[in-house]
């Protein structure tokens, strides 16, 4: 039996949606701090009143705009991940012929995880806004607690497919794999600051795969060898 959704129920959610896309909107032009119900109720076009009706606070809005960035960025990086399972050149042809063509997809995943990512920020510049204030206020909050709760989420994503890449003698063996996903993450924070600081968001996209190359041939190198002591004794 399909159960039957009300229609003040129904309306509540479509509500619920546009005010958490007005909150996104907004926060691409300005900073989420001063934006206001007022804002928010005048993007949408309902009375400041009925905001409240829809959710209980200002910062029960901000949790729902994490919850529906979660929601689509993680899946939308995991399909990118999963979908990239093309075969993909080593960093040497002897580990190439040695990798089955079947397994040969984990660096191709991290590229289109890298790739998707920043697509997602060009499409939704105040995302970066509402993570980079939030991690910047001196207390613990809900909302803070939620953009912990991606990042943890999005290094086990990062942890899982460098070890696959690093079982799959994709990048080097002894490759740092807890750095390599710090480093990452730190590439894209950069590119997303410079862009927020250019006022060029779109300018991500012609500079992220160059930056990726340079990650991906860090992941590749060996480490160089150790230089002998000549220092007099």
């Amino acid at each position: 039996m399909l159960a039957i959704i009300k229609p003040s129920r129904q309306r509540t959610e479509v509500r619920q949606a546009h005010l958490v896309d007005a909150a996104l909107h907004l926060a691409a032009q300005r900073s989420p701090a001063e934006i206001t119900t007022a804002d928010l109720a005048n993007a949408v076009g309902i009375t400041q009143g009925a905001v409240f009706r829809h959710f209980a606070s200002k910062d029960a809005i901000w949790l729902a705009v994490m919850a529906s960035v979660t929601e689509q960025l993680m899946r939308q990086l995991q399909a990118a991940a999963l979908a990239a399972d093309a075969p993909l050149e080593s960093c040497s042809t002897e580990l190439a012929e040695s990798t089955q063509p079947a397994e040969r997809n984990a660096l191709r995943a991290l590229e289109a995880v890298f790739m998707t990512h920043v697509a997602f920020v060009v499409a939704y510049p105040g995302v970066p806004r509402v993570i980079f204030q939030e991690l910047q206020q001196p207390q613990d909050t809900a909302l803070k607690a939620s953009v912990r709760a991606l990042m943890q989420q999005y290094r086990t994503l990062l942890m899982r497919l460098l070890t696959q890449a690093q079982q799959q003698r994709l990048i080097a063996p002894e490759a740092d794999l807890t750095g390599a996903c710090v480093l990452f993450i730190g590439s894209l924070q950069g590119l997303v600051m410079q862009a927020l600081m250019s006022g060029d968001v779109a300018a991500m996209n012609q500079l992220a795969p160059g930056v990726f190359a340079i990650y991906r041939r860090g992941l590749c190198a060996s480490p160089a060898p150790a230089q002998p002591d000549t220092r007099p004794g």
